[in-house]
């Protein structure tokens, strides 16, 4: 077990929120469960501790220091949250009332290559779809780790595997739609990059990161600050999409000149949470991203279960995207 107060960390918003996408939890054990780093993880929550047991292959047994170890550095517990709730607070109006009902929301420090593949798939995407995805990647080219209580558990595919031939064909059969080139080609330039160049940005200034970052196929502005803030350390990367383009005008009053999102208006929103909340700007951004998500609307301190499913995108996303997807085939299709 770890020592962790339900303010530093609440795993069933944190591991839902539309960071990871591969974490699950047993509605009868109330357990969390999810592969990570070649091993199965099953995770309990008490108020003052993290409880956790892992699966791992015979050969490749975790010790249970290095468990422990895992933990802290994927959940980022060297990171004082309520020390951080307080500041925002304070500098904040509107983030301390929107927090006084969701604490513990701690942005993961999740493996880069993961990350970057999972996020190309949210690309006019919910989280449920999205997870779909990316356990059809695993699944599919993944390694086998373990079984365990009838679900077969796979470790996350490789960028060389990703790369092979044939693999965008077998991935739009499998529903991939027009991510499956992006996945494919990306896979292909890692594999030609140095390597570690990946892992690598987290050395790097945010901007250089950032940058670098959007010369992948497929990896645009958001994506590319979804990568930063979620996986490369970059604590003050603010992905915007238009639920965040909403928040920024109607709680922050920002004045955008164009209704779309722009490149102008997607830096102005950006530098506005930097500018309020700080070096972990983007820690709070996630918070009142959270927050402003339906399933976490009616939630209180107390409270530990989860509605039904949202979506990532908000309501005028998934109508934009509805009508372009329609448009493009000729009839409807929910997403």
């Amino acid at each position: 077990q770890i020592p962790c107060r339900r303010p530093q960390l609440r795993l069933e918003v944190t591991l839902c929120c539309g960071q990871s996408f591969r974490w699950r939890e047993d509605m009868t054990t109330g357990e969390w469960r999810s592969s990570l780093l070649g091993h199965v993880w099953r995770l309990r929550q008490t108020d003052d501790v993290i409880l956790f047991k892992v699966h791992s292959k015979s050969e490749r047994q975790l010790s249970e220091d290095s468990a422990r170890r895992c933990l802290i550095d994927y959940f980022n517990l060297d990171v004082n949250l309520e020390t951080l709730y307080s500041e925002w607070r304070r500098a904040d109006r509107h983030f301390a009332m929107q927090s006084d009902r969701l604490e513990g929301v701690r942005m993961l420090r999740q493996d880069p290559t993961e990350t970057l593949f999972s996020f190309i798939c949210s690309s006019n995407n919910n989280i449920e779809r999205i997870s779909t995805m990316v356990e059809k990647l695993c699944a599919t080219y993944g390694e086998f780790i373990v079984e365990f209580d009838g679900l077969k558990y796979h470790e996350f595919p490789s960028p060389s595997v990703l790369a092979k031939e044939n693999v965008e064909h077998e991935l739009r059969r499998l529903g991939f739609g027009y991510r499956a080139k992006y996945i494919h080609q990306t896979a292909k330039l890692l594999t030609s990059k140095p390597d570690g160049w990946l892992d690598g940005l987290r050395e790097v200034p945010y901007s250089e990161a950032h940058a670098q970052l959007m010369t992948l196929p497929g990896v645009g502005a958001k994506v590319a600050d979804c990568v930063c803030l979620m996986s490369l350390d970059k604590m003050g990367a603010i992905p915007v999409d238009t639920h965040v383009l909403q928040i920024a005008c109607r709680d922050y009053k920002l004045q955008v000149r164009s209704k779309s999102l722009t490149t102008r208006a997607y830096n102005e929103i950006g530098d506005h949470f930097r500018k309020l909340f700080g070096k972990y700007a983007g820690w709070a951004h996630s918070v009142l991203f959270s927050a402003d998500l339906r399933r976490f609307r009616s939630m209180n301190k107390a409270e530990t279960g989860l509605p039904v499913v949202d979506g990532l995108m908000s309501k005028e996303e998934r109508v934009e995207s509805v009508e372009t997807q329609a448009s493009a085939s000729k009839k409807k299709r929910t997403v």
